[in-house]
């Protein structure tokens, strides 16, 4: 099955030129020039599979593809996205993530490369990691909880953290304390849930 990109970049040579590269790998692409185009398509009857966002849309706007992400999920598309930028900026890239970027690719990049990670994207898997990674950063977690937070969604019991982070059963419970309240749930089964929401 052919899968359907909304690619939104305002450089028309890149937009021309990638979206060439797309139809021959036989992705089809609806190209917009501004997230007023992009949502205009997004209204369509078209399904969107995954979304490809440039951060900068205009010299006067260096934040349009991420107002975009949010405005995308308003409308209930809910394709992952694939974030381009010149300049990795950490904490465009860090708003990024939080709106539910599951990709981000600095330029310059080959077309290839983007066809592949428009590829990983869509694996189950990775949407997966996308939904673990989205609940962890939008938790503001210390790099201690985010390593604790991961054992816990590998299944490892309070003893078995302990012994792999070096920490005692006690700080491992503190630890635990205090993901759950910053995730807002109450219960390793809610955690589970928060994350894995299907």
């Amino acid at each position: 099955m052919t899968s359907t990109v909304l690619l939104v970049e305002d450089e028309d040579d890149t937009r021309e030129s990638l979206a060439r590269s797309l139809d021959r790998s036989h992705v089809r692409c609806l190209a917009a020039r501004s997230s007023a185009e992009a949502l205009q398509l997004a209204r369509g009857d078209d399904f969107i599979d995954v979304v490809v966002t440039d951060i900068v849309l205009s010299r006067d706007d260096d934040r349009g593809g991420l107002r975009l992400l949010a405005d995308l999920r308003s409308l209930g598309v809910l394709a992952p996205v694939i974030v381009i930028t010149a300049y990795a900026d950490v904490e465009k890239v860090k708003t990024a993530l939080n709106e539910g970027a599951a990709h981000l690719l600095e330029k310059p990049f080959r077309a290839s490369e983007l066809c592949d990670v428009i590829r990983r994207v869509q694996e189950p898997l990775a949407g997966v990691q996308h939904a673990v990674e989205q609940v962890l950063v939008r938790a503001n977690l210390t790099d201690k909880e985010d390593e604790v937070a991961r054992y816990l969604l590998e299944g490892l019991s309070g003893s078995e953290i302990a012994e792999r982070s070096k920490n005692s059963p006690k700080t491992i419970r503190q630890h635990v304390t205090r993901i759950y309240e910053k995730c807002g749930v109450a219960s390793r089964a809610e955690f589970f849930r928060l994350v894995y929401p299907r």
